[in-house]
């Protein structure tokens, strides 16, 4: 077959591709370049679009794979005004890739371009934007910028984030053209969509990262979106506002910092008597420092990055862990700890990076990795880079405690067929020794044992490190180095034989015999040595001539003249210094006089100190820390300020209307805004006191608007003079009867059952005061609009519901049988200190949490009180349990047991001594003849982190006769269970109790703005949806709410709509908020939603709900 006849044939098979030449002469494989692509040319000049959307398809498939398509863009710009839009779309596409390699022949299609800029399709309006920024040519800036200050004023969001990505395409193509650049960041920073946020942000660290006035404004409202954002834009906003907070707010740790700092200043004051008086004057001065308050904003931005490490992408956890490393206090950062060892199960390249970050946090914090040690532990198919770090982390980790487990798996890797890792375990044994006093010799021991190993490499290293150990007691061990001395003939590696050279030249006189034996035989092999043993062995030499002159003065001058005619320069140089400094004539210095305590001056021990001790000054996470070295585009980490900037910066004064349902609404809100203090934030809940100082006057603010907005809500219900009069004698009683409630706070829990019922009817009584007393603690806690919108959809109620709370006011009974409650200024305090300096951002746990009474109010009255919102500081603190008895579960049956049987029940009390337990109460029963004695509990085996408070041990328990306790247990949020042995003074019982997920939670309290601002911040991985078929008995809502609260301790949260049910819990260990919604539909469904920041409680809490209302 001919070359030509080849050539024909190519136009039916696949475009580009190689074409196997079939003439002999051709010998191999051709690409026909002249008639390349000649298929695609064609379909693109056809006038079908669906042969031109084919075309484009598999060039755009081409560019994928890595193949060069330039030579068709001629063909393809021709379409670029194709009004088919999925070729428009693939063109651009093309265009993107090639227009800067091509500028002249895209700079004929400017025109289309600028058409496409004004195309309907959001799609088609990008792409031109993406295409026109490629194109970098300066003549065409001026239409770069007026196309960028177009799209950034665009109805699209998409086509915003797409302005947002070309702006620094044209700082780099113009940096003349900054100033206007800003302004159009500046205007994109203020956008609220997701959508646009990280890409904007990614601009400003671009174009201006100094710029950080232009942040003000927009923090807190980037701090709420955080949550929303794609992942990469999380990345770069958390790193931006990680640089913004290091110069807004104050250091949290700046007290430890000032109290280490001024112990260290006492220790060595002793010496300088000068300075004494100034010192301790500083010391006393000290504990009168104001207290640290932490910034609201700067808490703000913590509790909304916190749920971020749980995110799938590890460079979103990354970026958070390195903003509490940097920014948390000290107490906070542990939180971080779990989510980096949970990326440690990805691929090697995350491994590597996250290992780096934690070897230089390992240093500083130790505490917070010491729990996950065994997830440091190294395998077998690690990579040596991997294991090296880890071997780094282990180290960093090394203590008294657990210094024994680490010094085995050390000598594990020691047997390893890796030998960089084998030398760097040896390494580690060698830091840890120097580290932890009480294990050096047990170290060293090992190490001189590692001496007689058959690989070279092991002995050459152990070597290295003996000599480094040895230098802290080398009288003690004379024996190690005559030990080594008879090494130097098996060893050839250069850093152990230079190693034991200088070890025998250091310490001669421990070694007076062997010394010059060693020296005679390495001046035999002098010229064969690598460099660095040949200037130990003239080091040795000149040692040797000042202590034993008489054996070795011939073998140094012989070393001496072989070094003098060296090749290297390093070599003659020292060797003619040498000779000069220790063989006296008549033109040598006056240094001579002084050699001998030039060379055998005490030298300090080596200190063994980690890589990464100094790398925390680079930002971590970033790639300059990676590398050890500033890379280009870094932006420094400041240090924090001397003292707090302005706070005000941040307040964005702009009202908020959206809680406003209608224009009556908006104006009752008009009318309303006088009466509120100047005080409150207008920027809603983020906003706080930025210290304790004025607590004082904020509060009397608030009690002010507190009168004055429920005195407009009884106006409208025409009764307000009664309501006045009541609430100030309840205000007086209150105060009277202090004492005893706090007295009858202390009642036994068999007590509490009995008063149920007339507390949960009190509390439906005092349902209207419910509103100043919570009004009050919302107002403490800076959450000054939603309380407003909560009194405003409270005033639209009060109409239908006056007749029924003139019932419920009537219906008052005396204040002795009134469940304990705080007076409203103490209530007031308490909270808002919590709110200042509760470091898990959640309510205060010392207020007992109950469950709603729901079983025991009609419809009617569940309807009157709806609006009401009802929290811990107003509530009984005795909890209501869902109708019909505890559930009861067997611990021991009283076969197994030999006649004690043993039930326990989850009595939903809190636990008194430590409330992040969960109570369980167990009822022990004696169903034999005698007496059973010493029942107590031993050897609990919990899993980590799980904790156990054993109740007092139980004397004697008589035949026939039943005895209760209350023990906690600290369940850790998670239903594992906790398997303990429960013993008599004759037998051990082997038990176990597993808690149902519902039992982990405490009820929480809060409003209807409350929950949807808390729900806000719990979508996407946080949020569990399910819908469901409600069971033949779920008829009504009151059974709902029973089926709910039976499956889980959650209170019913108040909601303006008849077809949704509400609840709202934390849970107990670690306080994270579980929400949950039922919403009804019709034809028996319903759709039950779960908020929680614990995914795997979510989930549970899911499978138990759905199986209590299908019933």
């Amino acid at each position: 077959m001919s070359a030509s006849s080849a050539f024909s044939d190519e136009k039916g098979g696949s475009s580009g591709e190689p074409e196997y030449g079939h003439d002999p002469a051709s010998g191999g494989i051709f690409s026909s370049d002249y008639k390349r692509h000649d298929d695609l040319k064609e379909m693109l000049d056809s006038n079908k679009d669906s042969l031109k959307l084919e075309a484009m398809k598999r060039i755009v498939a081409m560019i994928a794979r890595g193949k060069n398509a330039s030579d068709l863009f001629p063909a393809v710009v021709k379409n670029v005004a194709c009004k088919n839009i999925e070729v428009k779309k693939l063109v651009y596409v093309y265009l993107v890739r090639y227009a800067e390699e091509q500028q002249d022949l895209a700079l004929l299609s400017i025109s289309t371009f600028q058409r496409g800029l004004k195309d309907p399709n959001q799609l088609i309006r990008a792409s031109a934007l993406r295409v026109l920024s490629s194109i970098r040519v300066t003549i065409i800036v001026p239409i770069m910028m007026l196309a960028i200050k177009e799209a950034a004023s665009d109805m699209s969001p998409y086509v915003r984030k797409t302005a947002a990505h070309a702006i620094p395409k044209l700082h780099s193509l113009d940096p003349e053209q900054k100033d206007q650049l800003i302004e159009v960041i500046e205007k994109l920073l203020a956008d609220k969509t997701t959508l646009v946020a990280g890409s904007v942000v990614m601009a400003f660290e671009e174009v201006c990262p100094d710029r950080i006035d232009l942040i003000h404004k927009n923090y807190r409202k980037l701090c709420n979106l955080l949550i929303d954002v794609e992942e990469w834009g999380q990345v770069v906003i958390i790193n931006m506002l990680t640089r913004y907070a290091r110069t807004q707010f104050l250091n949290p740790n700046v007290n430890e910092c000032l109290l280490e700092e001024s112990g260290e200043r006492a220790f060595y004051a002793s010496d300088e008597d000068e300075e004494d008086e100034d010192k301790k004057a500083e010391a006393a001065a000290l504990p009168k420092r104001k207290p640290y308050v932490m910034d609201p904003d700067h808490r703000l931005l913590l509790r909304n990055t916190k749920p971020l490490l749980q995110s799938r992408n590890a460079a979103v956890v990354m970026a958070v862990a390195q903003l509490y490393f940097h920014l948390a206090p000290k107490a906070e950062v542990g939180v971080i700890a779990k989510a980096l060892v949970r990326l440690m199960r990805s691929h090697s390249e995350v491994q590597y990076v996250v290992l780096q970050n934690v070897a230089t946090m390992s240093i500083k914090r130790r505490g917070m990795f010491e729990p996950y040690l065994k997830s440091f532990y190294i395998r077998s198919t690690d990579p040596t880079q991997i294991k090296i770090l880890k071997l780094e982390v282990l180290t960093n980790l090394a203590n008294e405690t657990n210094i024994s487990t680490i010094l085995r798996e050390f000598q594990t890797y020691i047997k390893s067929m890796d030998k960089d890792f084998v030398a760097a375990s040896i390494q580690a044994i060698g830091r840890c020794a120097t580290n932890i006093g009480e294990v050096r010799d047990t170290c060293l021991n090992g190490l001189v044992q590692l001496l007689s190993n058959r690989d070279e490499l092991v002995v050459a290293e152990s070597v290295v490190v003996i000599k480094k150990l040895l230098q802290m007691q080398p009288e003690q061990h004379s024996d190690i180095i005559k030990h080594m001395a008879k090494l130097i003939d098996n060893i050839q590696v250069p850093m152990a034989r230079a190693s034991i050279l200088w070890l025998i030249g250091e310490y001669c006189e421990h070694v007076p015999k062997i010394s010059p034996d060693v020296l005679r035989k390495m001046a035999k092999t002098f010229t064969n040595e690598e460099d660095i043993v040949k200037l130990q062995i003239i080091n040795l030499a000149a040692k040797l001539y000042l202590t034993n002159s008489k054996q070795t003065k011939l073998l140094t001058q012989y070393v001496l003249n072989l070094a003098k005619y060296d090749q290297n320069y390093d070599i003659r140089d020292r060797a003619r210094f040498i000779r000069q400094l220790i063989v006296p004539t008549d033109k040598s210095g006056a240094l001579s006089k002084y050699a001998k305590k030039l060379f055998l001056a005490l030298k300090p021990a080596p200190v063994l100190e980690s890589p990464f001790k100094d790398r925390d000054h680079f930002q971590l996470g970033s790639l300059s820390h990676l590398l050890n070295a500033k890379a280009g585009g870094y932006q420094e980490l400041p240090d924090w300020p001397e003292s707090a900037p302005d706070p005000s910066v941040r307040n964005v004064e702009i009202p908020d209307w959206s809680k406003c349902t209608s224009r009556k609404d908006r104006k009752e809100k008009k009318v309303e805004k006088p009466f509120y203090s100047d005080s409150d934030g207008e920027s809603g809940p983020t906003e706080s006191a930025d210290s304790e100082s004025d607590s004082g006057s904020r509060s009397d603010s608030a009690s002010a608007s507190d009168e004055s907005a429920s005195g407009s809500e009884s106006e409208e219900s025409g009764e307000e003079t009664e309501s006045e009069e009541e609430e100030e004698d309840e205000e007086e009683e209150k105060k009277k009867k202090k004492r005893l409630d706090k007295t009858k706070a202390k009642k036994p829990v068999e007590e509490s059952a009995e008063s149920e019922q007339s507390s949960g009817a009190e509390d439906r009584k005092r349902g209207r005061k419910a509103v100043k007393n919570q009004k009050s603690a919302s107002e403490s806690e800076s959450e000054s609009e939603s309380s407003e919108s909560e009194e405003e959809s409270s005033e639209e109620e009060s109409g239908e519901e006056s007749e029924s709370d003139t019932d419920i006011r009537k219906k008052k009974t005396p204040v002795s049988k009134q469940p304990p409650k705080q007076s409203k200024k103490e209530s007031k305090k308490e909270t808002q200190e919590m709110s200042l300096l509760d470091l898990d951002d959640f309510e205060p746990t010392t207020a007992t949490a109950p469950v709603t009474p729901v079983n025991f109010m009609s419809s009617s009255l569940v309807s009157d009180l709806e609006g009401l919102s009802l929290t811990d500081s107003i509530l009984a603190p005795t909890t209501i349990a869902p109708s019909g008895s505890i559930k009861m579960y067997e611990l021991l049956h009283r076969i197994k047991g030999e006649g004690l049987a043993v039930e326990y029940c989850f009595s939903r009390q809190p636990f008194s001594p430590d409330p992040n337990m969960v109570a369980v109460q167990i009822q022990f029963t004696n169903n034999t003849n005698s007496e059973t004695k010493n029942l107590h509990i031993e050897e609990p085996k919990l899993q980590s982190g799980m904790r156990i408070r054993e109740f007092s041990e139980i004397e004697v328990l008589a035949a026939g006769d039943s005895v209760t306790v209350v023990m906690g247990i600290d369940f850790c949020d998670s239903t594992q269970a906790a398997n303990f042995q429960l013993c008599t003074h004759t037998r051990k019982f082997f038990v176990t109790i597993q808690p149902p997920v519902g039992e982990l939670m405490t009820p929480a309290f809060l409003t209807e703005n409350d929950f949807k601002k808390e729900q806000g911040k719990l979508m996407g991985m946080n949020e569990i949806s399910e819908k469901l078929s409600l069971g033949e008995k779920c008829v009504n809502e009151h059974i709902i709410v029973e089926r709910v609260t039976a499956t889980a301790n959650l209170s019913r949260v108040p909601c303006g709509s008849d077809k949704e049910c509400r609840f709202a819990g934390k849970t107990v260990s670690s306080g994270c908020l579980v929400l949950v919604t039922v919403a009804t539909k019709e034809g028996g469904g319903a759709q039950l939603t779960v908020n929680c920041e614990k995914m795997v409680i979510g989930t549970m809490l899911v499978k138990d709900i759905l199986q209590a209302l299908s019933q």
